[in-house]
């Protein structure tokens, strides 16, 4: 029987190392303040060899999707869109956050509603995609940081 188990263990161990391999996200959440916009926020973790970037982002919940920042500019916070993408170094984390690069949704299919799901999927090139089930949550706090969301890169 012994000799059973050691050879199940054996077995599923390689599957269990490739679930710590590529891209993680977690703590993925949605917000909205009007109900034509929504941002949404969460955790990169890149546990490959090799830096990934952030390409993209599609989800039918608005009819734009973009990636964007906040920049000072003489005092004054501006957002804009992120040319180029974001860069996740190997071995390393990248926060989305309230005030800095975060997913912007403009144009929104239906209000975000507390507890409503966004899918959205990740294009990390060549490192691969990501979907993500994002949960909206329009009383989080900012400072908030958890890891209720994992998700991995299928690349």
């Amino acid at each position: 029987m012994k000799t059973l188990i050691s050879a199940s263990l054996l077995a599923i161990l390689p599957v269990a190392a490739l679930a710590h391999d590529g891209m993680h996200v977690n703590d993925a959440y949605a917000r909205s303040a009007n109900p034509v916009t929504g941002a949404i926020f969460m955790q990169l973790e890149n546990h490959r060899q090799t830096a990934c970037t952030l390409q993209g982002v599609a989800s039918d919940a608005a009819e734009k999707v973009e990636l964007h920042t906040h920049t000072e500019d003489n005092g004054v916070m501006r957002m804009g869109a992120i040319e180029g993408g974001i860069e996740i170094p190997a071995g390393e984390t990248h926060e989305l956050a309230r005030g800095a690069d975060h997913v912007m949704l403009m144009g929104l299919a239906q209000p975000l509603n507390d507890g409503d799901p966004v899918a959205l999927t990740l294009d990390f090139g060549d490192c691969g995609t990501v979907e993500v089930e994002a949960v909206v949550d329009n009383d989080r706090e900012a400072d908030h940081a958890g890891h209720g969301h994992d998700a991995h890169a299928g690349h």
